[in-house]
């Protein structure tokens, strides 16, 4: 029984993981064309495998995002080195998607956001650009985590 633990967390977690680059991928589809959420809610679910996907985190990440576009914004732009315009559009919505769930889904360790959006930028970002969301993220997450960064960032 204890083995089964760790392998559902994985699971979960990989779900996890499939939901936020479909996310990411549908969120990009959006910041560049625009059109109706639902319609490309639908376009991923049907023109992708997602049965190892966290549907309702997908969901979220898909609507929650544009939702609150200005408020992530707002919480974004003082962190950066230059306009928001200016980003790269992955670059953009995966900046967007981590401080959406910095500020949204306080259940999950600001470290993980962190290291998921990391992944998504190495995987569908230019080159180097993890490094990049990894700083704006983490300035980022001390504003919106104070209590948690500084909880885990004290010495030992």
């Amino acid at each position: 029984m204890s083995q089964d633990k760790p392998v559902k967390k994985e699971a979960l977690a990989n779900k996890r993981r499939n939901a936020r680059q479909f996310s990411l991928q549908a969120l990009y589809q959006w910041s560049l064309a625009g059109g109706n959420l639902t319609d490309i809610e639908v376009q991923f679910r049907t023109d992708n495998d997602m049965s190892k996907t966290d549907l309702t985190l997908f969901r979220e990440l898909l609507h929650g995002v544009p939702a609150k576009v200005a408020e992530l914004d707002e919480h974004l732009q003082p962190k950066l080195d230059r306009a928001l315009k200016d980003l790269d559009p992955v670059e953009k919505c995966i900046l967007r998607m981590g401080a959406y769930e910095l500020a949204f889904r306080l259940e999950v360790p600001y470290r993980v956001v962190i290291n998921e959006c990391v992944e998504l930028a190495k995987l569908f970002g230019a080159t180097d650009s993890h490094k990049y969301i990894n700083g704006v993220l983490d300035r980022v997450a001390r504003e919106l985590r104070a209590a948690e960064t500084q909880r885990n960032n004290r010495p030992a």
